[in-house]
């Protein structure tokens, strides 16, 4: 913290509690562990409990490993009570099915994706690109699958 080191602080726990305003041990005996833990969390960092613990035993000057059972407990109750309060976070998505749609436009021969033929089957007649049944020879009688019976060619 600003000058003064809090025991079980380390340097990236600091930083973030002075960018939430706690800046000395006195700051943060003035909110308690609870609320000093929610307002790291509600600034959108990820603590973990060792936070909320290393919090705890910074106030009480001890490790926090030695902080009883019991007090873990507590803290851990009124840490999940105070972030059910909190609203859903805006950058996820809602938890419901997601469906893509899909829009399939009919592309016209100068459309298409940079003139690479898109929507058109590469023997120059026009059509859907699939190649099938409704194209004609030139005598108006159907081909196989559409196709002239010289393999595509056009004279």
């Amino acid at each position: 913290m600003s000058g003064i080191k809090m025991r079980n602080i380390g340097p990236k726990s600091a930083a973030w509690l002075r960018q939430v305003g706690l800046r000395t041990h006195e700051d943060v005996a003035a909110i308690g562990t609870v609320e000093a833990f929610m307002r790291v969390k509600r600034a959108g960092f990820k603590p973990t409990l060792n936070l909320l613990y290393a919090i705890e035993g910074a106030l009480l000057d001890c490790h926090w490993q030695e902080i009883p059972d019991e007090r873990r407990q507590e803290l851990i109750l009124a840490a999940e009570a105070a972030t059910a309060l909190l609203p859903a976070p805006r950058n996820k998505p809602a938890a419901a099915p997601v469906r893509t749609t899909v829009h399939n436009e009919d592309r016209h021969e100068d459309g298409g994706f940079g003139g690479f033929g898109a929507g058109r089957d590469e023997g120059g007649h026009g059509g859907d690109g699939d190649g099938a049944g409704d194209e004609r020879d030139d005598d108006g009688a159907a081909g196989d699958n559409g196709r002239d019976e010289d393999n595509g060619r056009h004279d």
